[in-house]
């Protein structure tokens, strides 16, 4: 199988990504934080190290500020639902977000009559829009660092630059660019970025992050045993156990910590644009296909997006998987506001991510099956 989906999700991963789980599982499987016996105390130590290599990796001041949930999902849910908005308070946000940002914040619209304004404009026109809609009502500014369907890259230091100069708060989506991109959150005034570990970090489902940069008083989104601080009938007011309620994931978080170690070594950034080029190169050459998002000599992330005329995307996808067993995604991606923009809500868009391991030989076969798919359709 070729495997071209790494913007869902990455693999193969590192070979020490399951061992260090296996390990995790069979030699100190016990509850981290519960227990004063020698094997709690070794599951403990793996979460605090991965807190302390996130930290240092993201620029966070103070690793108790290093938040590990399921997935990105939860993350961005804990940073937007449990931000203390008020009513009328005001959101901004882009036309790149996943569901993951878009649903929490239409769901406050109702419940806390919060206002969002979506910026409509590509990469190129973020920065500008943000400051003609920022007021004082703003409270909240998210940016999704790239977007997941065309890798278009949000100029994130400029619209920084902009947000600075007034009190509104930044989460940042790194889901797709932590890993590829260095980000430091204290160099770039991040106040909040969340991402997974199962993407180009190379670590296993399950896993994801929230780091927060100086004072902001979430709410915590679930409540219960925190493993300390037990006497007390509220939730502790204390980082991480605050917003870390029950049993984390320390398979996960121990395959993590060996993928962040390991990551360094597996620095493919370049031979990945190469790839992009390569495909994006190709896939032009052909006649019928429309190719999503920028073009080669802008800066992006290994993610190309596209379709055959009007084939649909969820045909082309069967195929590509069935008779050349590539694998690719298909459809909205779970971001419909993306799909607005580019006018393909109807049809979706093929999409081909490219990670660390895949090779020239792997895309030029794509290529190949496209132009093959192409003359199959549109010569019949």
């Amino acid at each position: 199988m070729i495997y071209l989906d790494q913007a869902a999700s990455s693999f193969p991963k590192p070979k020490v990504v399951a061992e260090a789980m296996v390990e995790a599982v069979n030699d100190y499987g016990a509850n981290p934080g519960r227990g004063n016996h020698a094997l709690a105390d070794r599951a403990a130590k793996v979460i605090q190290t991965t807190r302390k290599l996130l930290a240092e990796r993201f620029g966070v001041s103070n690793p108790k500020k290093v938040l590990f949930f399921s997935n990105a999902t939860g993350a961005l849910n804990q940073a937007i639902s449990g931000f203390p908005f008020s009513e009328g308070d005001h959101v901004i946000t882009t036309r790149f977000e996943h569901n993951s940002v878009r649903r929490p914040l239409e769901h406050l619209k109702e419940k806390k009559k919060i206002e969002v304004t979506y910026l409509e404009g590509n990469s190129e026109e973020l920065a500008a829009d943000l400051k003609a809609v920022i007021r004082p009502e703003t409270k909240l500014v998210v940016i999704s660092h790239a977007s997941n369907i065309t890798g278009e890259i949000a100029p994130l230091k400029s619209m920084m630059e902009i947000i600075k100069e007034t009190d509104s708060k930044v989460l940042v989506d790194a889901s797709q660019t932590a890993g590829h991109f260095p980000i430091h959150m204290k160099e770039l005034g991040i106040d909040m970025l969340a991402f997974p570990g199962h993407k180009r970090l190379l670590g296993p489902q399950g896993t994801g992050a929230l780091l927060v940069e100086g004072e902001i008083k979430l709410d915590p989104l679930v409540y219960g045993g925190t493993g300390s601080f037990s006497e007390l009938p509220t939730q502790p007011d204390r980082w991480p156990e605050k917003y870390e309620s029950g049993t984390l994931n320390t398979p996960g978080i121990a395959g993590w910590k060996a993928a962040l170690q390991e990551l360094d070594e597996i620095n493919c950034v370049s031979r990945e644009t190469y790839l992009t080029i390569r495909l994006m190169e190709g896939l032009a050459a052909i006649k019928d296909v429309m190719i999503y998002g920028p073009g080669p000599d802008v800066e992006r992330m290994p993610v190309l997006a596209f379709n055959i005329g009007d084939i649909s995307s969820q045909e082309i996808a069967m195929i590509l998987d069935s008779h050349y067993q590539i694998a690719v995604r298909a459809g909205l991606h779970c971001s419909p506001t993306s799909h607005d923009f580019y006018a393909t809500s109807d049809q979706g868009a093929v999409r081909a991510s490219i990670g660390p391991y895949n090779t020239e030989e792997e895309i030029d076969r794509l290529i190949q099956a496209i132009d093959e798919i192409r003359n199959g359709y549109m010569e019949m």
